[in-house]
């Protein structure tokens, strides 16, 4: 028997995942890392490459012993991780400086960016599809102005599952579809495009080479090999974005094909051409694919999962203690109540994410409207289902809008990640925007995503649309009630209404914002 392992640098935790040459898990662990504000310095968000390394290895020791495979037998290995991480190295490859994907120190950076450079941002939006708030160029300004000694040792830059790679096999280098979320970077080209460094006053000269994704860096180094546990037979392969991996793990690997992945953000991709550019309006962020002729359009809900949590723990005390009695989940029995509401909620209407609006993004404050003292109308199943409803419709404003810039046609919708084990939801998701909805079986799209540029990085496959043709399973369909349509259409564009009023007390200072961009 044969193996693959990936590694997933996610936001909240480290996994490595073994899978066999077929695509199915044999073994997985996991370890949670945290990343700190570093002390006096405001939003930061540190990567603690030291002590997250140790993670790293006790997660690959743990999956050998738990596995008790035999190391030469696994082929290849990748990494994924979250986007927009960056980690520094000086001219020997050590590290010197990392922060992980939201880290928001650089805000006066974004600001003078945008002041002192007059329609720059816009620019490199053109060419990269990402604005400064979360970039790499703010980031390094901050550096340099801040820990210069730092900023002068630096001599290559690379994304977080780049370091894991890096460390493995001693090469760094970066793949489109994760170094492209630094901005530094052209979609039709796949490339650096170092001349926006220069022309903001920093090196040029620090990006690694660019490797598509399943192109092998070469083996797991003798050092290595003794930290892990790993042989040296096996190969390192380029892996990528973790929500572009995980839309190959989910078989969104074809122009026009699109995904919705439901976690504690929701983010809505559709597959477009490499050569379409992003809307004049910078409304949307648009990212390369680990597919290489292919670019993603991406819209992102703030907080979709994590609303979700919020409501249960602070309201939903009889259900929790229902569910425990009962041996069931917690939100399997809150759906069942929902599922007694009437489409629309009675009109309430949540305030929470706005649709994207990459150029200038915030949010209003968190509540709910047009709420009814009738408790009859008016109690916890509507509420929870007025939530699923507005993640749907926020979902659906942004497919919307890629559609008006990209002009592809849209026909069907893969739904993953924890939301798409809600029934009630899936169904919702399939009314309010009119398509398909079909769920996969996989339960770990992105590690998937990372087995499958394993898979072609020792040749099992060819390329990652071959892998994912074979691997990925369906597991369910939702076909959209027409009718229904008709009602989320109206509720839709009440809450348009609603929530361009909303932002205007946030702008107003009379209330205050969820969520602001950097720099504004």
């Amino acid at each position: 028997m044969q193996y693959l392992l990936a590694l997933d640098a996610g936001t909240g935790s480290i996994r490595a995942v073994l899978f066999d040459t077929k695509g199915t898990q044999i073994a997985l662990a996991q370890e949670e890392w945290t990343h700190l504000e570093e002390e006096g310095v405001l939003n930061s968000m540190q990567f603690d490459y030291k002590a997250n390394w140790k993670l790293v290895l006790g997660c690959i020791q743990k999956v050998l012993k738990d596995s008790a495979v035999n190391p030469a037998d696994i082929l290849a290995l990748s990494a994924t991780s979250m986007r927009e991480g960056i980690v520094l190295y000086d001219k020997e490859g050590q590290e010197l400086w990392a922060v992980a994907n939201v880290d928001a120190r650089a805000a006066k950076e974004v600001k003078e960016l945008k002041e002192n450079f007059t329609d720059l941002e816009e620019k490199f939006y053109q060419e990269s599809g990402q604005t400064f708030a979360l970039g790499a160029l703010p980031r390094l300004l901050w550096l340099k102005n801040n820990r210069p000694k730092i900023y002068a040792k630096v001599a290559k830059i690379s994304m977080i599952g780049d370091w894991i790679l890096a460390k493995l096999s001693g090469i760094i280098a970066s793949d489109p579809s994760n170094g492209g979320t630094t901005g530094v970077f052209s979609l039709s080209k796949r490339k650096w495009v170092s001349s926006m460094a220069r022309e903001v006053g920093l090196k040029d000269d620090i990006f690694p080479p660019i490797l598509e994704v399943g192109s092998v860096l070469g083996s797991v180094s003798e050092g290595a090999s003794l930290a892990t546990g790993l042989s040296t037979q096996t190969k390192v392969v380029m892996g990528g974005g973790d929500v572009q991996l995980g839309s190959a793990g989910l078989s969104v690997v074809k122009a026009g094909e699109v995904a919705i992945l439901g976690g504690s953000f929701w983010q809505q991709i559709v597959n477009i051409p490499k050569e379409t550019p992003p809307p004049k309006d910078m409304s949307l962020r648009v990212n390369p694919h680990v597919i290489a002729g292919l670019s993603q359009a991406e819209g992102i809900t703030f907080f979709s999962g994590l609303v979700m949590r919020w409501f249960r723990d602070a309201f939903c005390d009889m259900e929790k203690l229902q569910a425990q009695k009962e041996n069931r989940d917690v939100y399997e029995i809150l759906e069942e109540n929902a599922a007694k509401v009437p489409v629309g909620s009675y009109d309430i209407l949540p305030i929470f994410s706005d649709s994207m609006k990459y150029g200038k993004w915030y949010h209003a404050a968190p509540s709910f409207l047009n709420l009814s003292i009738d408790p009859t109308i008016c109690n916890r199943a509507a509420m929870f289902r007025s939530l699923e409803e507005n993640a749907a419709i926020v979902s659906s404003i942004n497919l919307e809008n890629i559609q008006k810039f990209s002009g592809v046609a849209l026909h069907e919708i893969v739904f993953a990640g924890g939301a798409s084990k809600g029934a009630l939801w899936s169904q919702i998701l399939a009314d309010v925007t009119g398509y398909r909805v079909k769920i996969p079986k996989v339960t770990e799209a992105t590690a998937l995503g990372g087995a499958m540029a394993a898979a072609v990085g020792c040749g099992l496959y060819e390329t990652l649309e071959s892998a994912a043709q074979d691997w990925v399973v369906w597991d369910k369909t939702y076909t959209p009630n027409p009718e229904n349509k008709t009602i989320y259409d109206g509720l839709k564009e009440k809450w348009k209404s609603a929530y361009e009023a909303q932002l205007k007390l946030v702008d107003d200072t009379i209330t205050t914002s969820m969520w602001k961009a950097p720099g504004l």
